[in-house]
């Protein structure tokens, strides 16, 4: 019996330093706040970006440019708030990093909130 109970309170112990991790990933000094960072910052990295949509790709699929460069970014309809996307309104979006690897490594935004 007691060695059941030692193992639950290791197992509890484990989840509370995952959880204190997990909340350390997400912290804001652990936000990308640049292009240029998020193709060097592992999968869902939190982003907070500031720029423009310059061009609609389809599919739900946005180009997005800061001062660093270019980023495709991905923005369910509903995110949008009812409003439009254009290159001349700054946005700021929220959201993380996330990268496929098929057939070749891309690098993309998923976007989970927008500030128009």
């Amino acid at each position: 019996m007691q060695a059941c109970k030692q193992v639950i309170l290791a197992m509890s112990l484990g989840l509370t330093s995952m959880m204190a991790l997990a909340d350390q990933h997400h912290s804001p000094a652990n936000t990308i706040t640049t292009v240029k960072q998020a193709f060097t910052a592992n999968n869902d990295t939190p982003v907070r970006l500031t720029g423009y949509i310059v061009k609609a790709m389809g599919d739900e699929k946005y180009q997005f440019r800061d001062d660093t460069g270019l980023i495709t970014v991905d923005i369910d309809i509903d995110k949008l708030q009812g409003q439009s996307l254009s290159a001349k309104n700054k946005i700021t979006i929220h959201g993380e990093v996330d990268i496929d690897h098929k057939p070749r490594k891309q690098v993309e935004i998923e976007v989970d909130q927008i500030k128009f």
